[in-house]
């Protein structure tokens, strides 16, 4: 199946949505570094925001205050969840033991 062929305004739409949406994930881990969003709070505005769920959970627990690559990389094997995973990936049982983690 090949790809369809964009018109120039179709690309610069697409290119525009794409930005967009990497600041609103770029501002919303800030606010998580600068303590303005809790771990829970930013779990449960990600569960209503479609652009905020495709931020991995890796890059989000790294974002904490105290939490590295070891620790994050420990926290997302304790409660089994894929280095890969995203937001919008993680199961209830993992959202409640991640808060519970960080509460």
């Amino acid at each position: 199946m090949a790809i369809p062929t964009l018109s120039p305004e179709q690309l610069q739409s697409a290119r525009s949505a794409a930005t967009k949406a990497r600041r609103a994930r770029a501002d919303f881990k800030d606010k998580v570094r600068r303590g303005e969003l809790t771990l829970s709070q930013a779990l449960d505005e990600a569960a209503k925001d479609d652009v905020l769920a495709h931020v991995k959970v890796v890059d989000l627990l790294k974002a904490l205050p105290r939490v590295g690559e070891k620790r994050a990389a420990a926290i997302m094997e304790r409660f089994d969840i894929a280095p890969n995973r995203r937001l919008r990936g993680l199961g209830r049982h993992q959202v409640a033991g991640l808060k519970k983690e960080f509460h």
